[in-house]
């Protein structure tokens, strides 16, 4: 048998691994590099983050990666290359954070790696009625492997594809496996680029599990930024946005979208909420000589109604969820004001208080998506409507 498929089939076999999980957001202010100790599987899944730390980009890469994302009209040749350099570099960032945390490849079972989205295109977005829903993640998993010698579980959106999903939210399924407390309903927010949530009932029962995209979470916001204010990624701790004013005829061209109407679940990207959004919204309302604080504020306001509405729209108000933030969009504090003002009865609190660093979740997630594939069987989610019962990732050997 093949030294790897050996060891594969041991890893498989352990009670306990040690997973590197990654993640690289919409920002590309560098990869999240998660190690994890994973135990068991399934419903008694137990997952402790051990190290965490984010690699930022050099700007020159950063640039490269942006100049295919959520392109209709990206250059092949340059997502081709960037296809295998993405795939190195993180190899690279990976064994760097290895030597800075004293971590030696062997001790390392698998590497559970999310790659780059450059395009999501579900159906209700793309519209045409031959093609199926779709989504790209690039950054081949096999260099990352055989760079790092350590077995690399990758490219974990096409399952959920295949089996009838939109490729995204794919935390419901970490959420359900380590933040469902039995007698307490519980709402896990991650306000990324894309703000989604994950309903977790208290009896459970997976069958009620419930996920969806809302909207924009900090795209739009750091799409801006990054366009006017050179040398900054995004707005730290909100001080610009706080310091400008709602515009309600701006909001109400934002929020006239027939994204806003489609029924829950539903997925969505940068592809739509772009500063292509925005202009057309700015240029409806008569609002385009406004002052770029009063923007940030405004699409603040739009981020944070695409969550409350959607929350309002499917949970039950009289009984309102405890609410566990992740996330950039946390750190916002204009953002996360304007959800408690609206949702008064509700106690929000972020995934620190389930001993997660929040600005690691996601990479968590996909550590324990590698766990699952590895050791579990899929989880029993009923006919939920984009929540397929798959275990995801494909496996590249050394």
């Amino acid at each position: 048998m093949n030294n790897s498929i050996q060891k594969l089939y041991s890893i498989a076999n352990k009670t306990e691994r040690l997973i590197i999980g990654l993640m690289s957001g919409t920002s590309m202010d560098g990869l999240d590099i998660a190690l994890c100790s994973c135990k068991n599987n399934g419903s008694q899944t137990h997952v402790e983050l051990l190290k965490f730390m984010t690699m930022p980009y050099q700007d020159d890469f950063r640039a490269d990666v942006k100049s295919i994302f959520s392109r209709r009209d990206a250059d092949l040749q340059k997502v081709c290359l960037l296809n295998e350099l993405i795939g190195i570099k993180h190899a690279d960032l990976i064994l760097q954070a290895l030597k800075n945390w004293n971590v030696s490849v062997e001790q390392v079972d698998i590497i559970a790696s999310h790659g780059q989205t450059i395009f999501h295109a579900p159906k209700s977005l793309h519209q045409l009625d031959n093609y199926p829903n779709a989504t790209l993640q690039i950054g081949d998993g096999d260099h990352i492997a055989v760079k790092t010698g350590i077995i690399t579980i990758s490219d974990f959106r096409q399952k959920h594809l295949a089996a009838g999903g939109e490729g995204a939210p794919l935390a419901v399924y970490g959420d359900y496996l380590v933040f469902s407390k039995t007698g307490e309903d519980r709402i896990m927010l991650n306000i990324g680029g894309i703000a989604n949530f994950t309903f977790l009932p208290g009896d459970r029962d997976a069958s009620k599990v419930f996920s969806t995209d809302v909207g924009p979470g900090n795209t739009l916001l750091d799409q801006f930024i990054q366009k006017h204010f050179p040398g900054e990624y995004y707005d730290k701790d909100g001080r610009r946005a706080q310091s400008g004013k709602l515009n309600t005829d701006l909001l109400s061209a934002l929020l006239d979208n027939d994204f806003f109407s489609i029924e829950f679940p539903k997925t969505t990207g940068p592809e739509l909420f772009s500063l292509v959004y925005l202009m057309q919204a700015q240029k409806i309302s008569n609002t385009t000589d406004l002052s770029k604080e009063d923007v940030l504020a405004t699409l603040c306001h739009f981020s944070a109604r695409g969550i409350i509405d959607a929350i309002k729209r499917t949970i039950d108000s009289s009984a309102m969820p405890k609410i566990f933030m992740s996330g950039g969009g946390m750190h916002n504090p204009l953002l996360v004001e304007l959800l408690k003002e609206a949702l008064p009865t509700a106690v929000f609190s972020t995934t620190d208080e389930l001993e997660i660093n929040p600005d690691a979740k996601e990479a968590v997630l996909f550590a324990l998506l590698a766990n699952e594939n590895l050791a579990g069987n899929p989880i029993n989610f009923g006919d939920r409507e984009g929540v397929p019962s798959v275990c995801m990732g494909k496996i590249s050997l050394p």
